[in-house]
């Protein structure tokens, strides 16, 4: 009984040691630009993240996310490690197509997942010759009836350029540059590259451009990262 006590006690601590590593951010150059990364030990695959507003996420040398961290990319990076996924995080000026050569060495494929502004940055890289695997925009900036006219298929041009992928919408998003209005047209632009994943409930408070309401999808973190992690 005593061994068997020991073997169990001996296989959490190892599980909680994993976890605690798969957790830990380190900080990883790409192109001169200072990211955060978390690698399990045997990832199953990667994700980059793309946050929103100025994209500026002040990673210091340990890898600590100084700047953004209620966004809801940041705050829910160690959900997608949790799911055996490599994470990096990147400021605003990583060249993106870097990254994705990047986090292929560590293990392919590699999704994209942007936010709001993040989403508009995402667009520019891949315009710019960046091709990750798969790609999922959470409160984009999608086409002219979101309510922007900067948005992700007029910098594309094309939907030749974008890759398989996923939105990821929340019906009361009431952003006024990320309309729920500015869905469908996407996706009927897209031309069968792009579907929707829509989403209720949660909670609502404070700009709602920001992360505390349906935009950032508070109360909502599990749903998200449940669908963007499993598209790939």
């Amino acid at each position: 009984m005593k061994k068997r006590h020991a073997i169990i006690l001996a296989m959490a601590t190892s599980l909680a040691l994993s976890a605690a590593e798969a957790r830990a951010d380190e900080a990883v150059s790409i192109g001169g630009s200072t990211a955060a990364l978390i690698r399990p030990k045997a990832p199953k695959a990667s994700v980059i993240l793309m946050p929103g507003g100025d994209g500026s996420i002040s990673v210091d040398s340990n890898g600590e996310i100084g700047s953004l961290r209620g966004n809801q990319l940041v705050r829910t990076r160690s959900a997608y490690a949790a799911r055996g996924l490599a994470v990096l995080v990147i400021d605003a000026d990583a060249n993106l197509g870097a990254a994705i050569d990047y986090m292929r060495k560590v293990k392919s494929p590699v999704t994209v997942i942007a936010t709001s502004r993040g989403t508009l940055r995402a667009a520019r890289g891949i315009a710019n010759g960046a091709r990750p695997d798969a790609l999922v925009l959470t409160s984009g900036f999608l086409s002219a009836q979101s309510g922007s006219s900067e948005n992700v298929d007029a910098i594309l041009g094309s939907p030749a350029a974008l890759p398989r992928t996923l939105v990821i919408h929340h019906r009361q998003d009431g952003c006024r540059y990320t309309q729920p209005a500015g869905v469908d047209p996407f996706i009927a632009w897209s031309g069968g590259r792009a579907r929707v994943k829509w989403l209720d409930g949660g909670e609502d408070g404070g700009n709602p451009c920001q992360a505390g309401g349906h935009h950032g999808f508070a109360g909502l973190d599990g749903q998200v990262v449940s669908l963007a992690a499993g598209f790939r």
